[in-house]
């Protein structure tokens, strides 16, 4: 535990406002290896990428067991912290995820607010409730765990197809609230999944009251650009792995060249 300890309080410590910690997202042993190779102080797991190639979809069609079983591999094999986008948490109940999370060496973990056997976001308070409870059994272990509420108003749009430019703002409010009640639950973070207008994100920087992870989208603002918003964390969620494969497809359809 000492040495996950000091991993959890590195990471934390990495959530500055303005000078954004940067993680690519990996989907296994080699690309995690090739994150920290490139000179990056986390590792930051994707569920799309896990699920899928571990032959699942995403938004926990993978089991729980297996996807945390994936991510133990991938902090075993790399010397910096690792954070586990844990999903929903997999229907597991506030104890039994913290301690699955240590078990796998997780620094860290993202935790949304979607209810995948509806479909829904889940009420705020008893999002709220559960975040709390989390912490509370982390710490009652003695495992500063970092969490990242995930929040996935915009992301709720975005699916509906009602995300199109100027139509961010309107959803600024409730993902404010959001942020301030799972932040006063013990969050360390707050994670706005699919915000990408730059006034939408100023705004909610200005008034979530903790750090801020934005994806950076190919249409969001760049890096450099989300640390002068106040950005604490930038990630880059599903868009590598596609990449990956895109490229490997590309790479595919040119072998029968003459």
């Amino acid at each position: 535990m000492t040495d996950l300890a000091a991993r959890c309080e590195q990471l934390r410590s990495l959530h500055r406002p303005g000078d954004p910690l940067l993680l690519p997202n990996a989907w296994d042993v080699p690309t995690a290896r090739a994150v920290v190779a490139a000179g990056f102080p986390v590792v930051a797991t994707t569920s799309a990428g896990v699920a899928e190639s571990l032959g699942y979809e995403d938004h926990e069609g993978a089991p729980g067991d297996e996807m945390l079983a994936a991510a133990a591999r991938i902090a075993k094999n790399v010397d910096v912290p690792v954070t586990v986008d844990a999903e929903a948490g997999y229907g597991m109940a506030p104890a039994e995820l913290a301690a699955a999370l240590r078990g796998a060496g997780a620094a860290g973990c993202n935790l949304e607010d979607t209810d995948h056997a509806t479909g829904r976001l889940r009420d705020p308070g008893e999002q709220a409730a559960h975040l709390r409870a989390v912490r509370d059994a982390a710490a009652a272990a003695g495992y500063p765990l970092v969490l990242n509420a995930r929040i996935d108003v915009f992301l709720g749009a975005f699916l509906a197809g009602e995300a199109g430019p100027g139509t961010q703002e309107a959803l600024v409010d409730d993902a404010v609230a959001r942020a301030r009640a799972y932040l006063e639950a013990g969050a360390d973070c707050v994670y706005p999944i699919a915000l990408w207008e730059a006034g939408a994100i100023a705004r909610f920087t200005e008034r979530a009251g903790g750090p801020v992870n934005v994806v950076r989208l190919p249409h969001a603002p760049s890096p450099a650009e989300l640390a002068g918003l106040g950005v604490a964390r930038v990630s880059w969620g599903l868009l590598l792995y596609h990449e990956t494969l895109g490229g490997f497809a590309d790479r595919l359809a040119t072998l029968t060249d003459p």
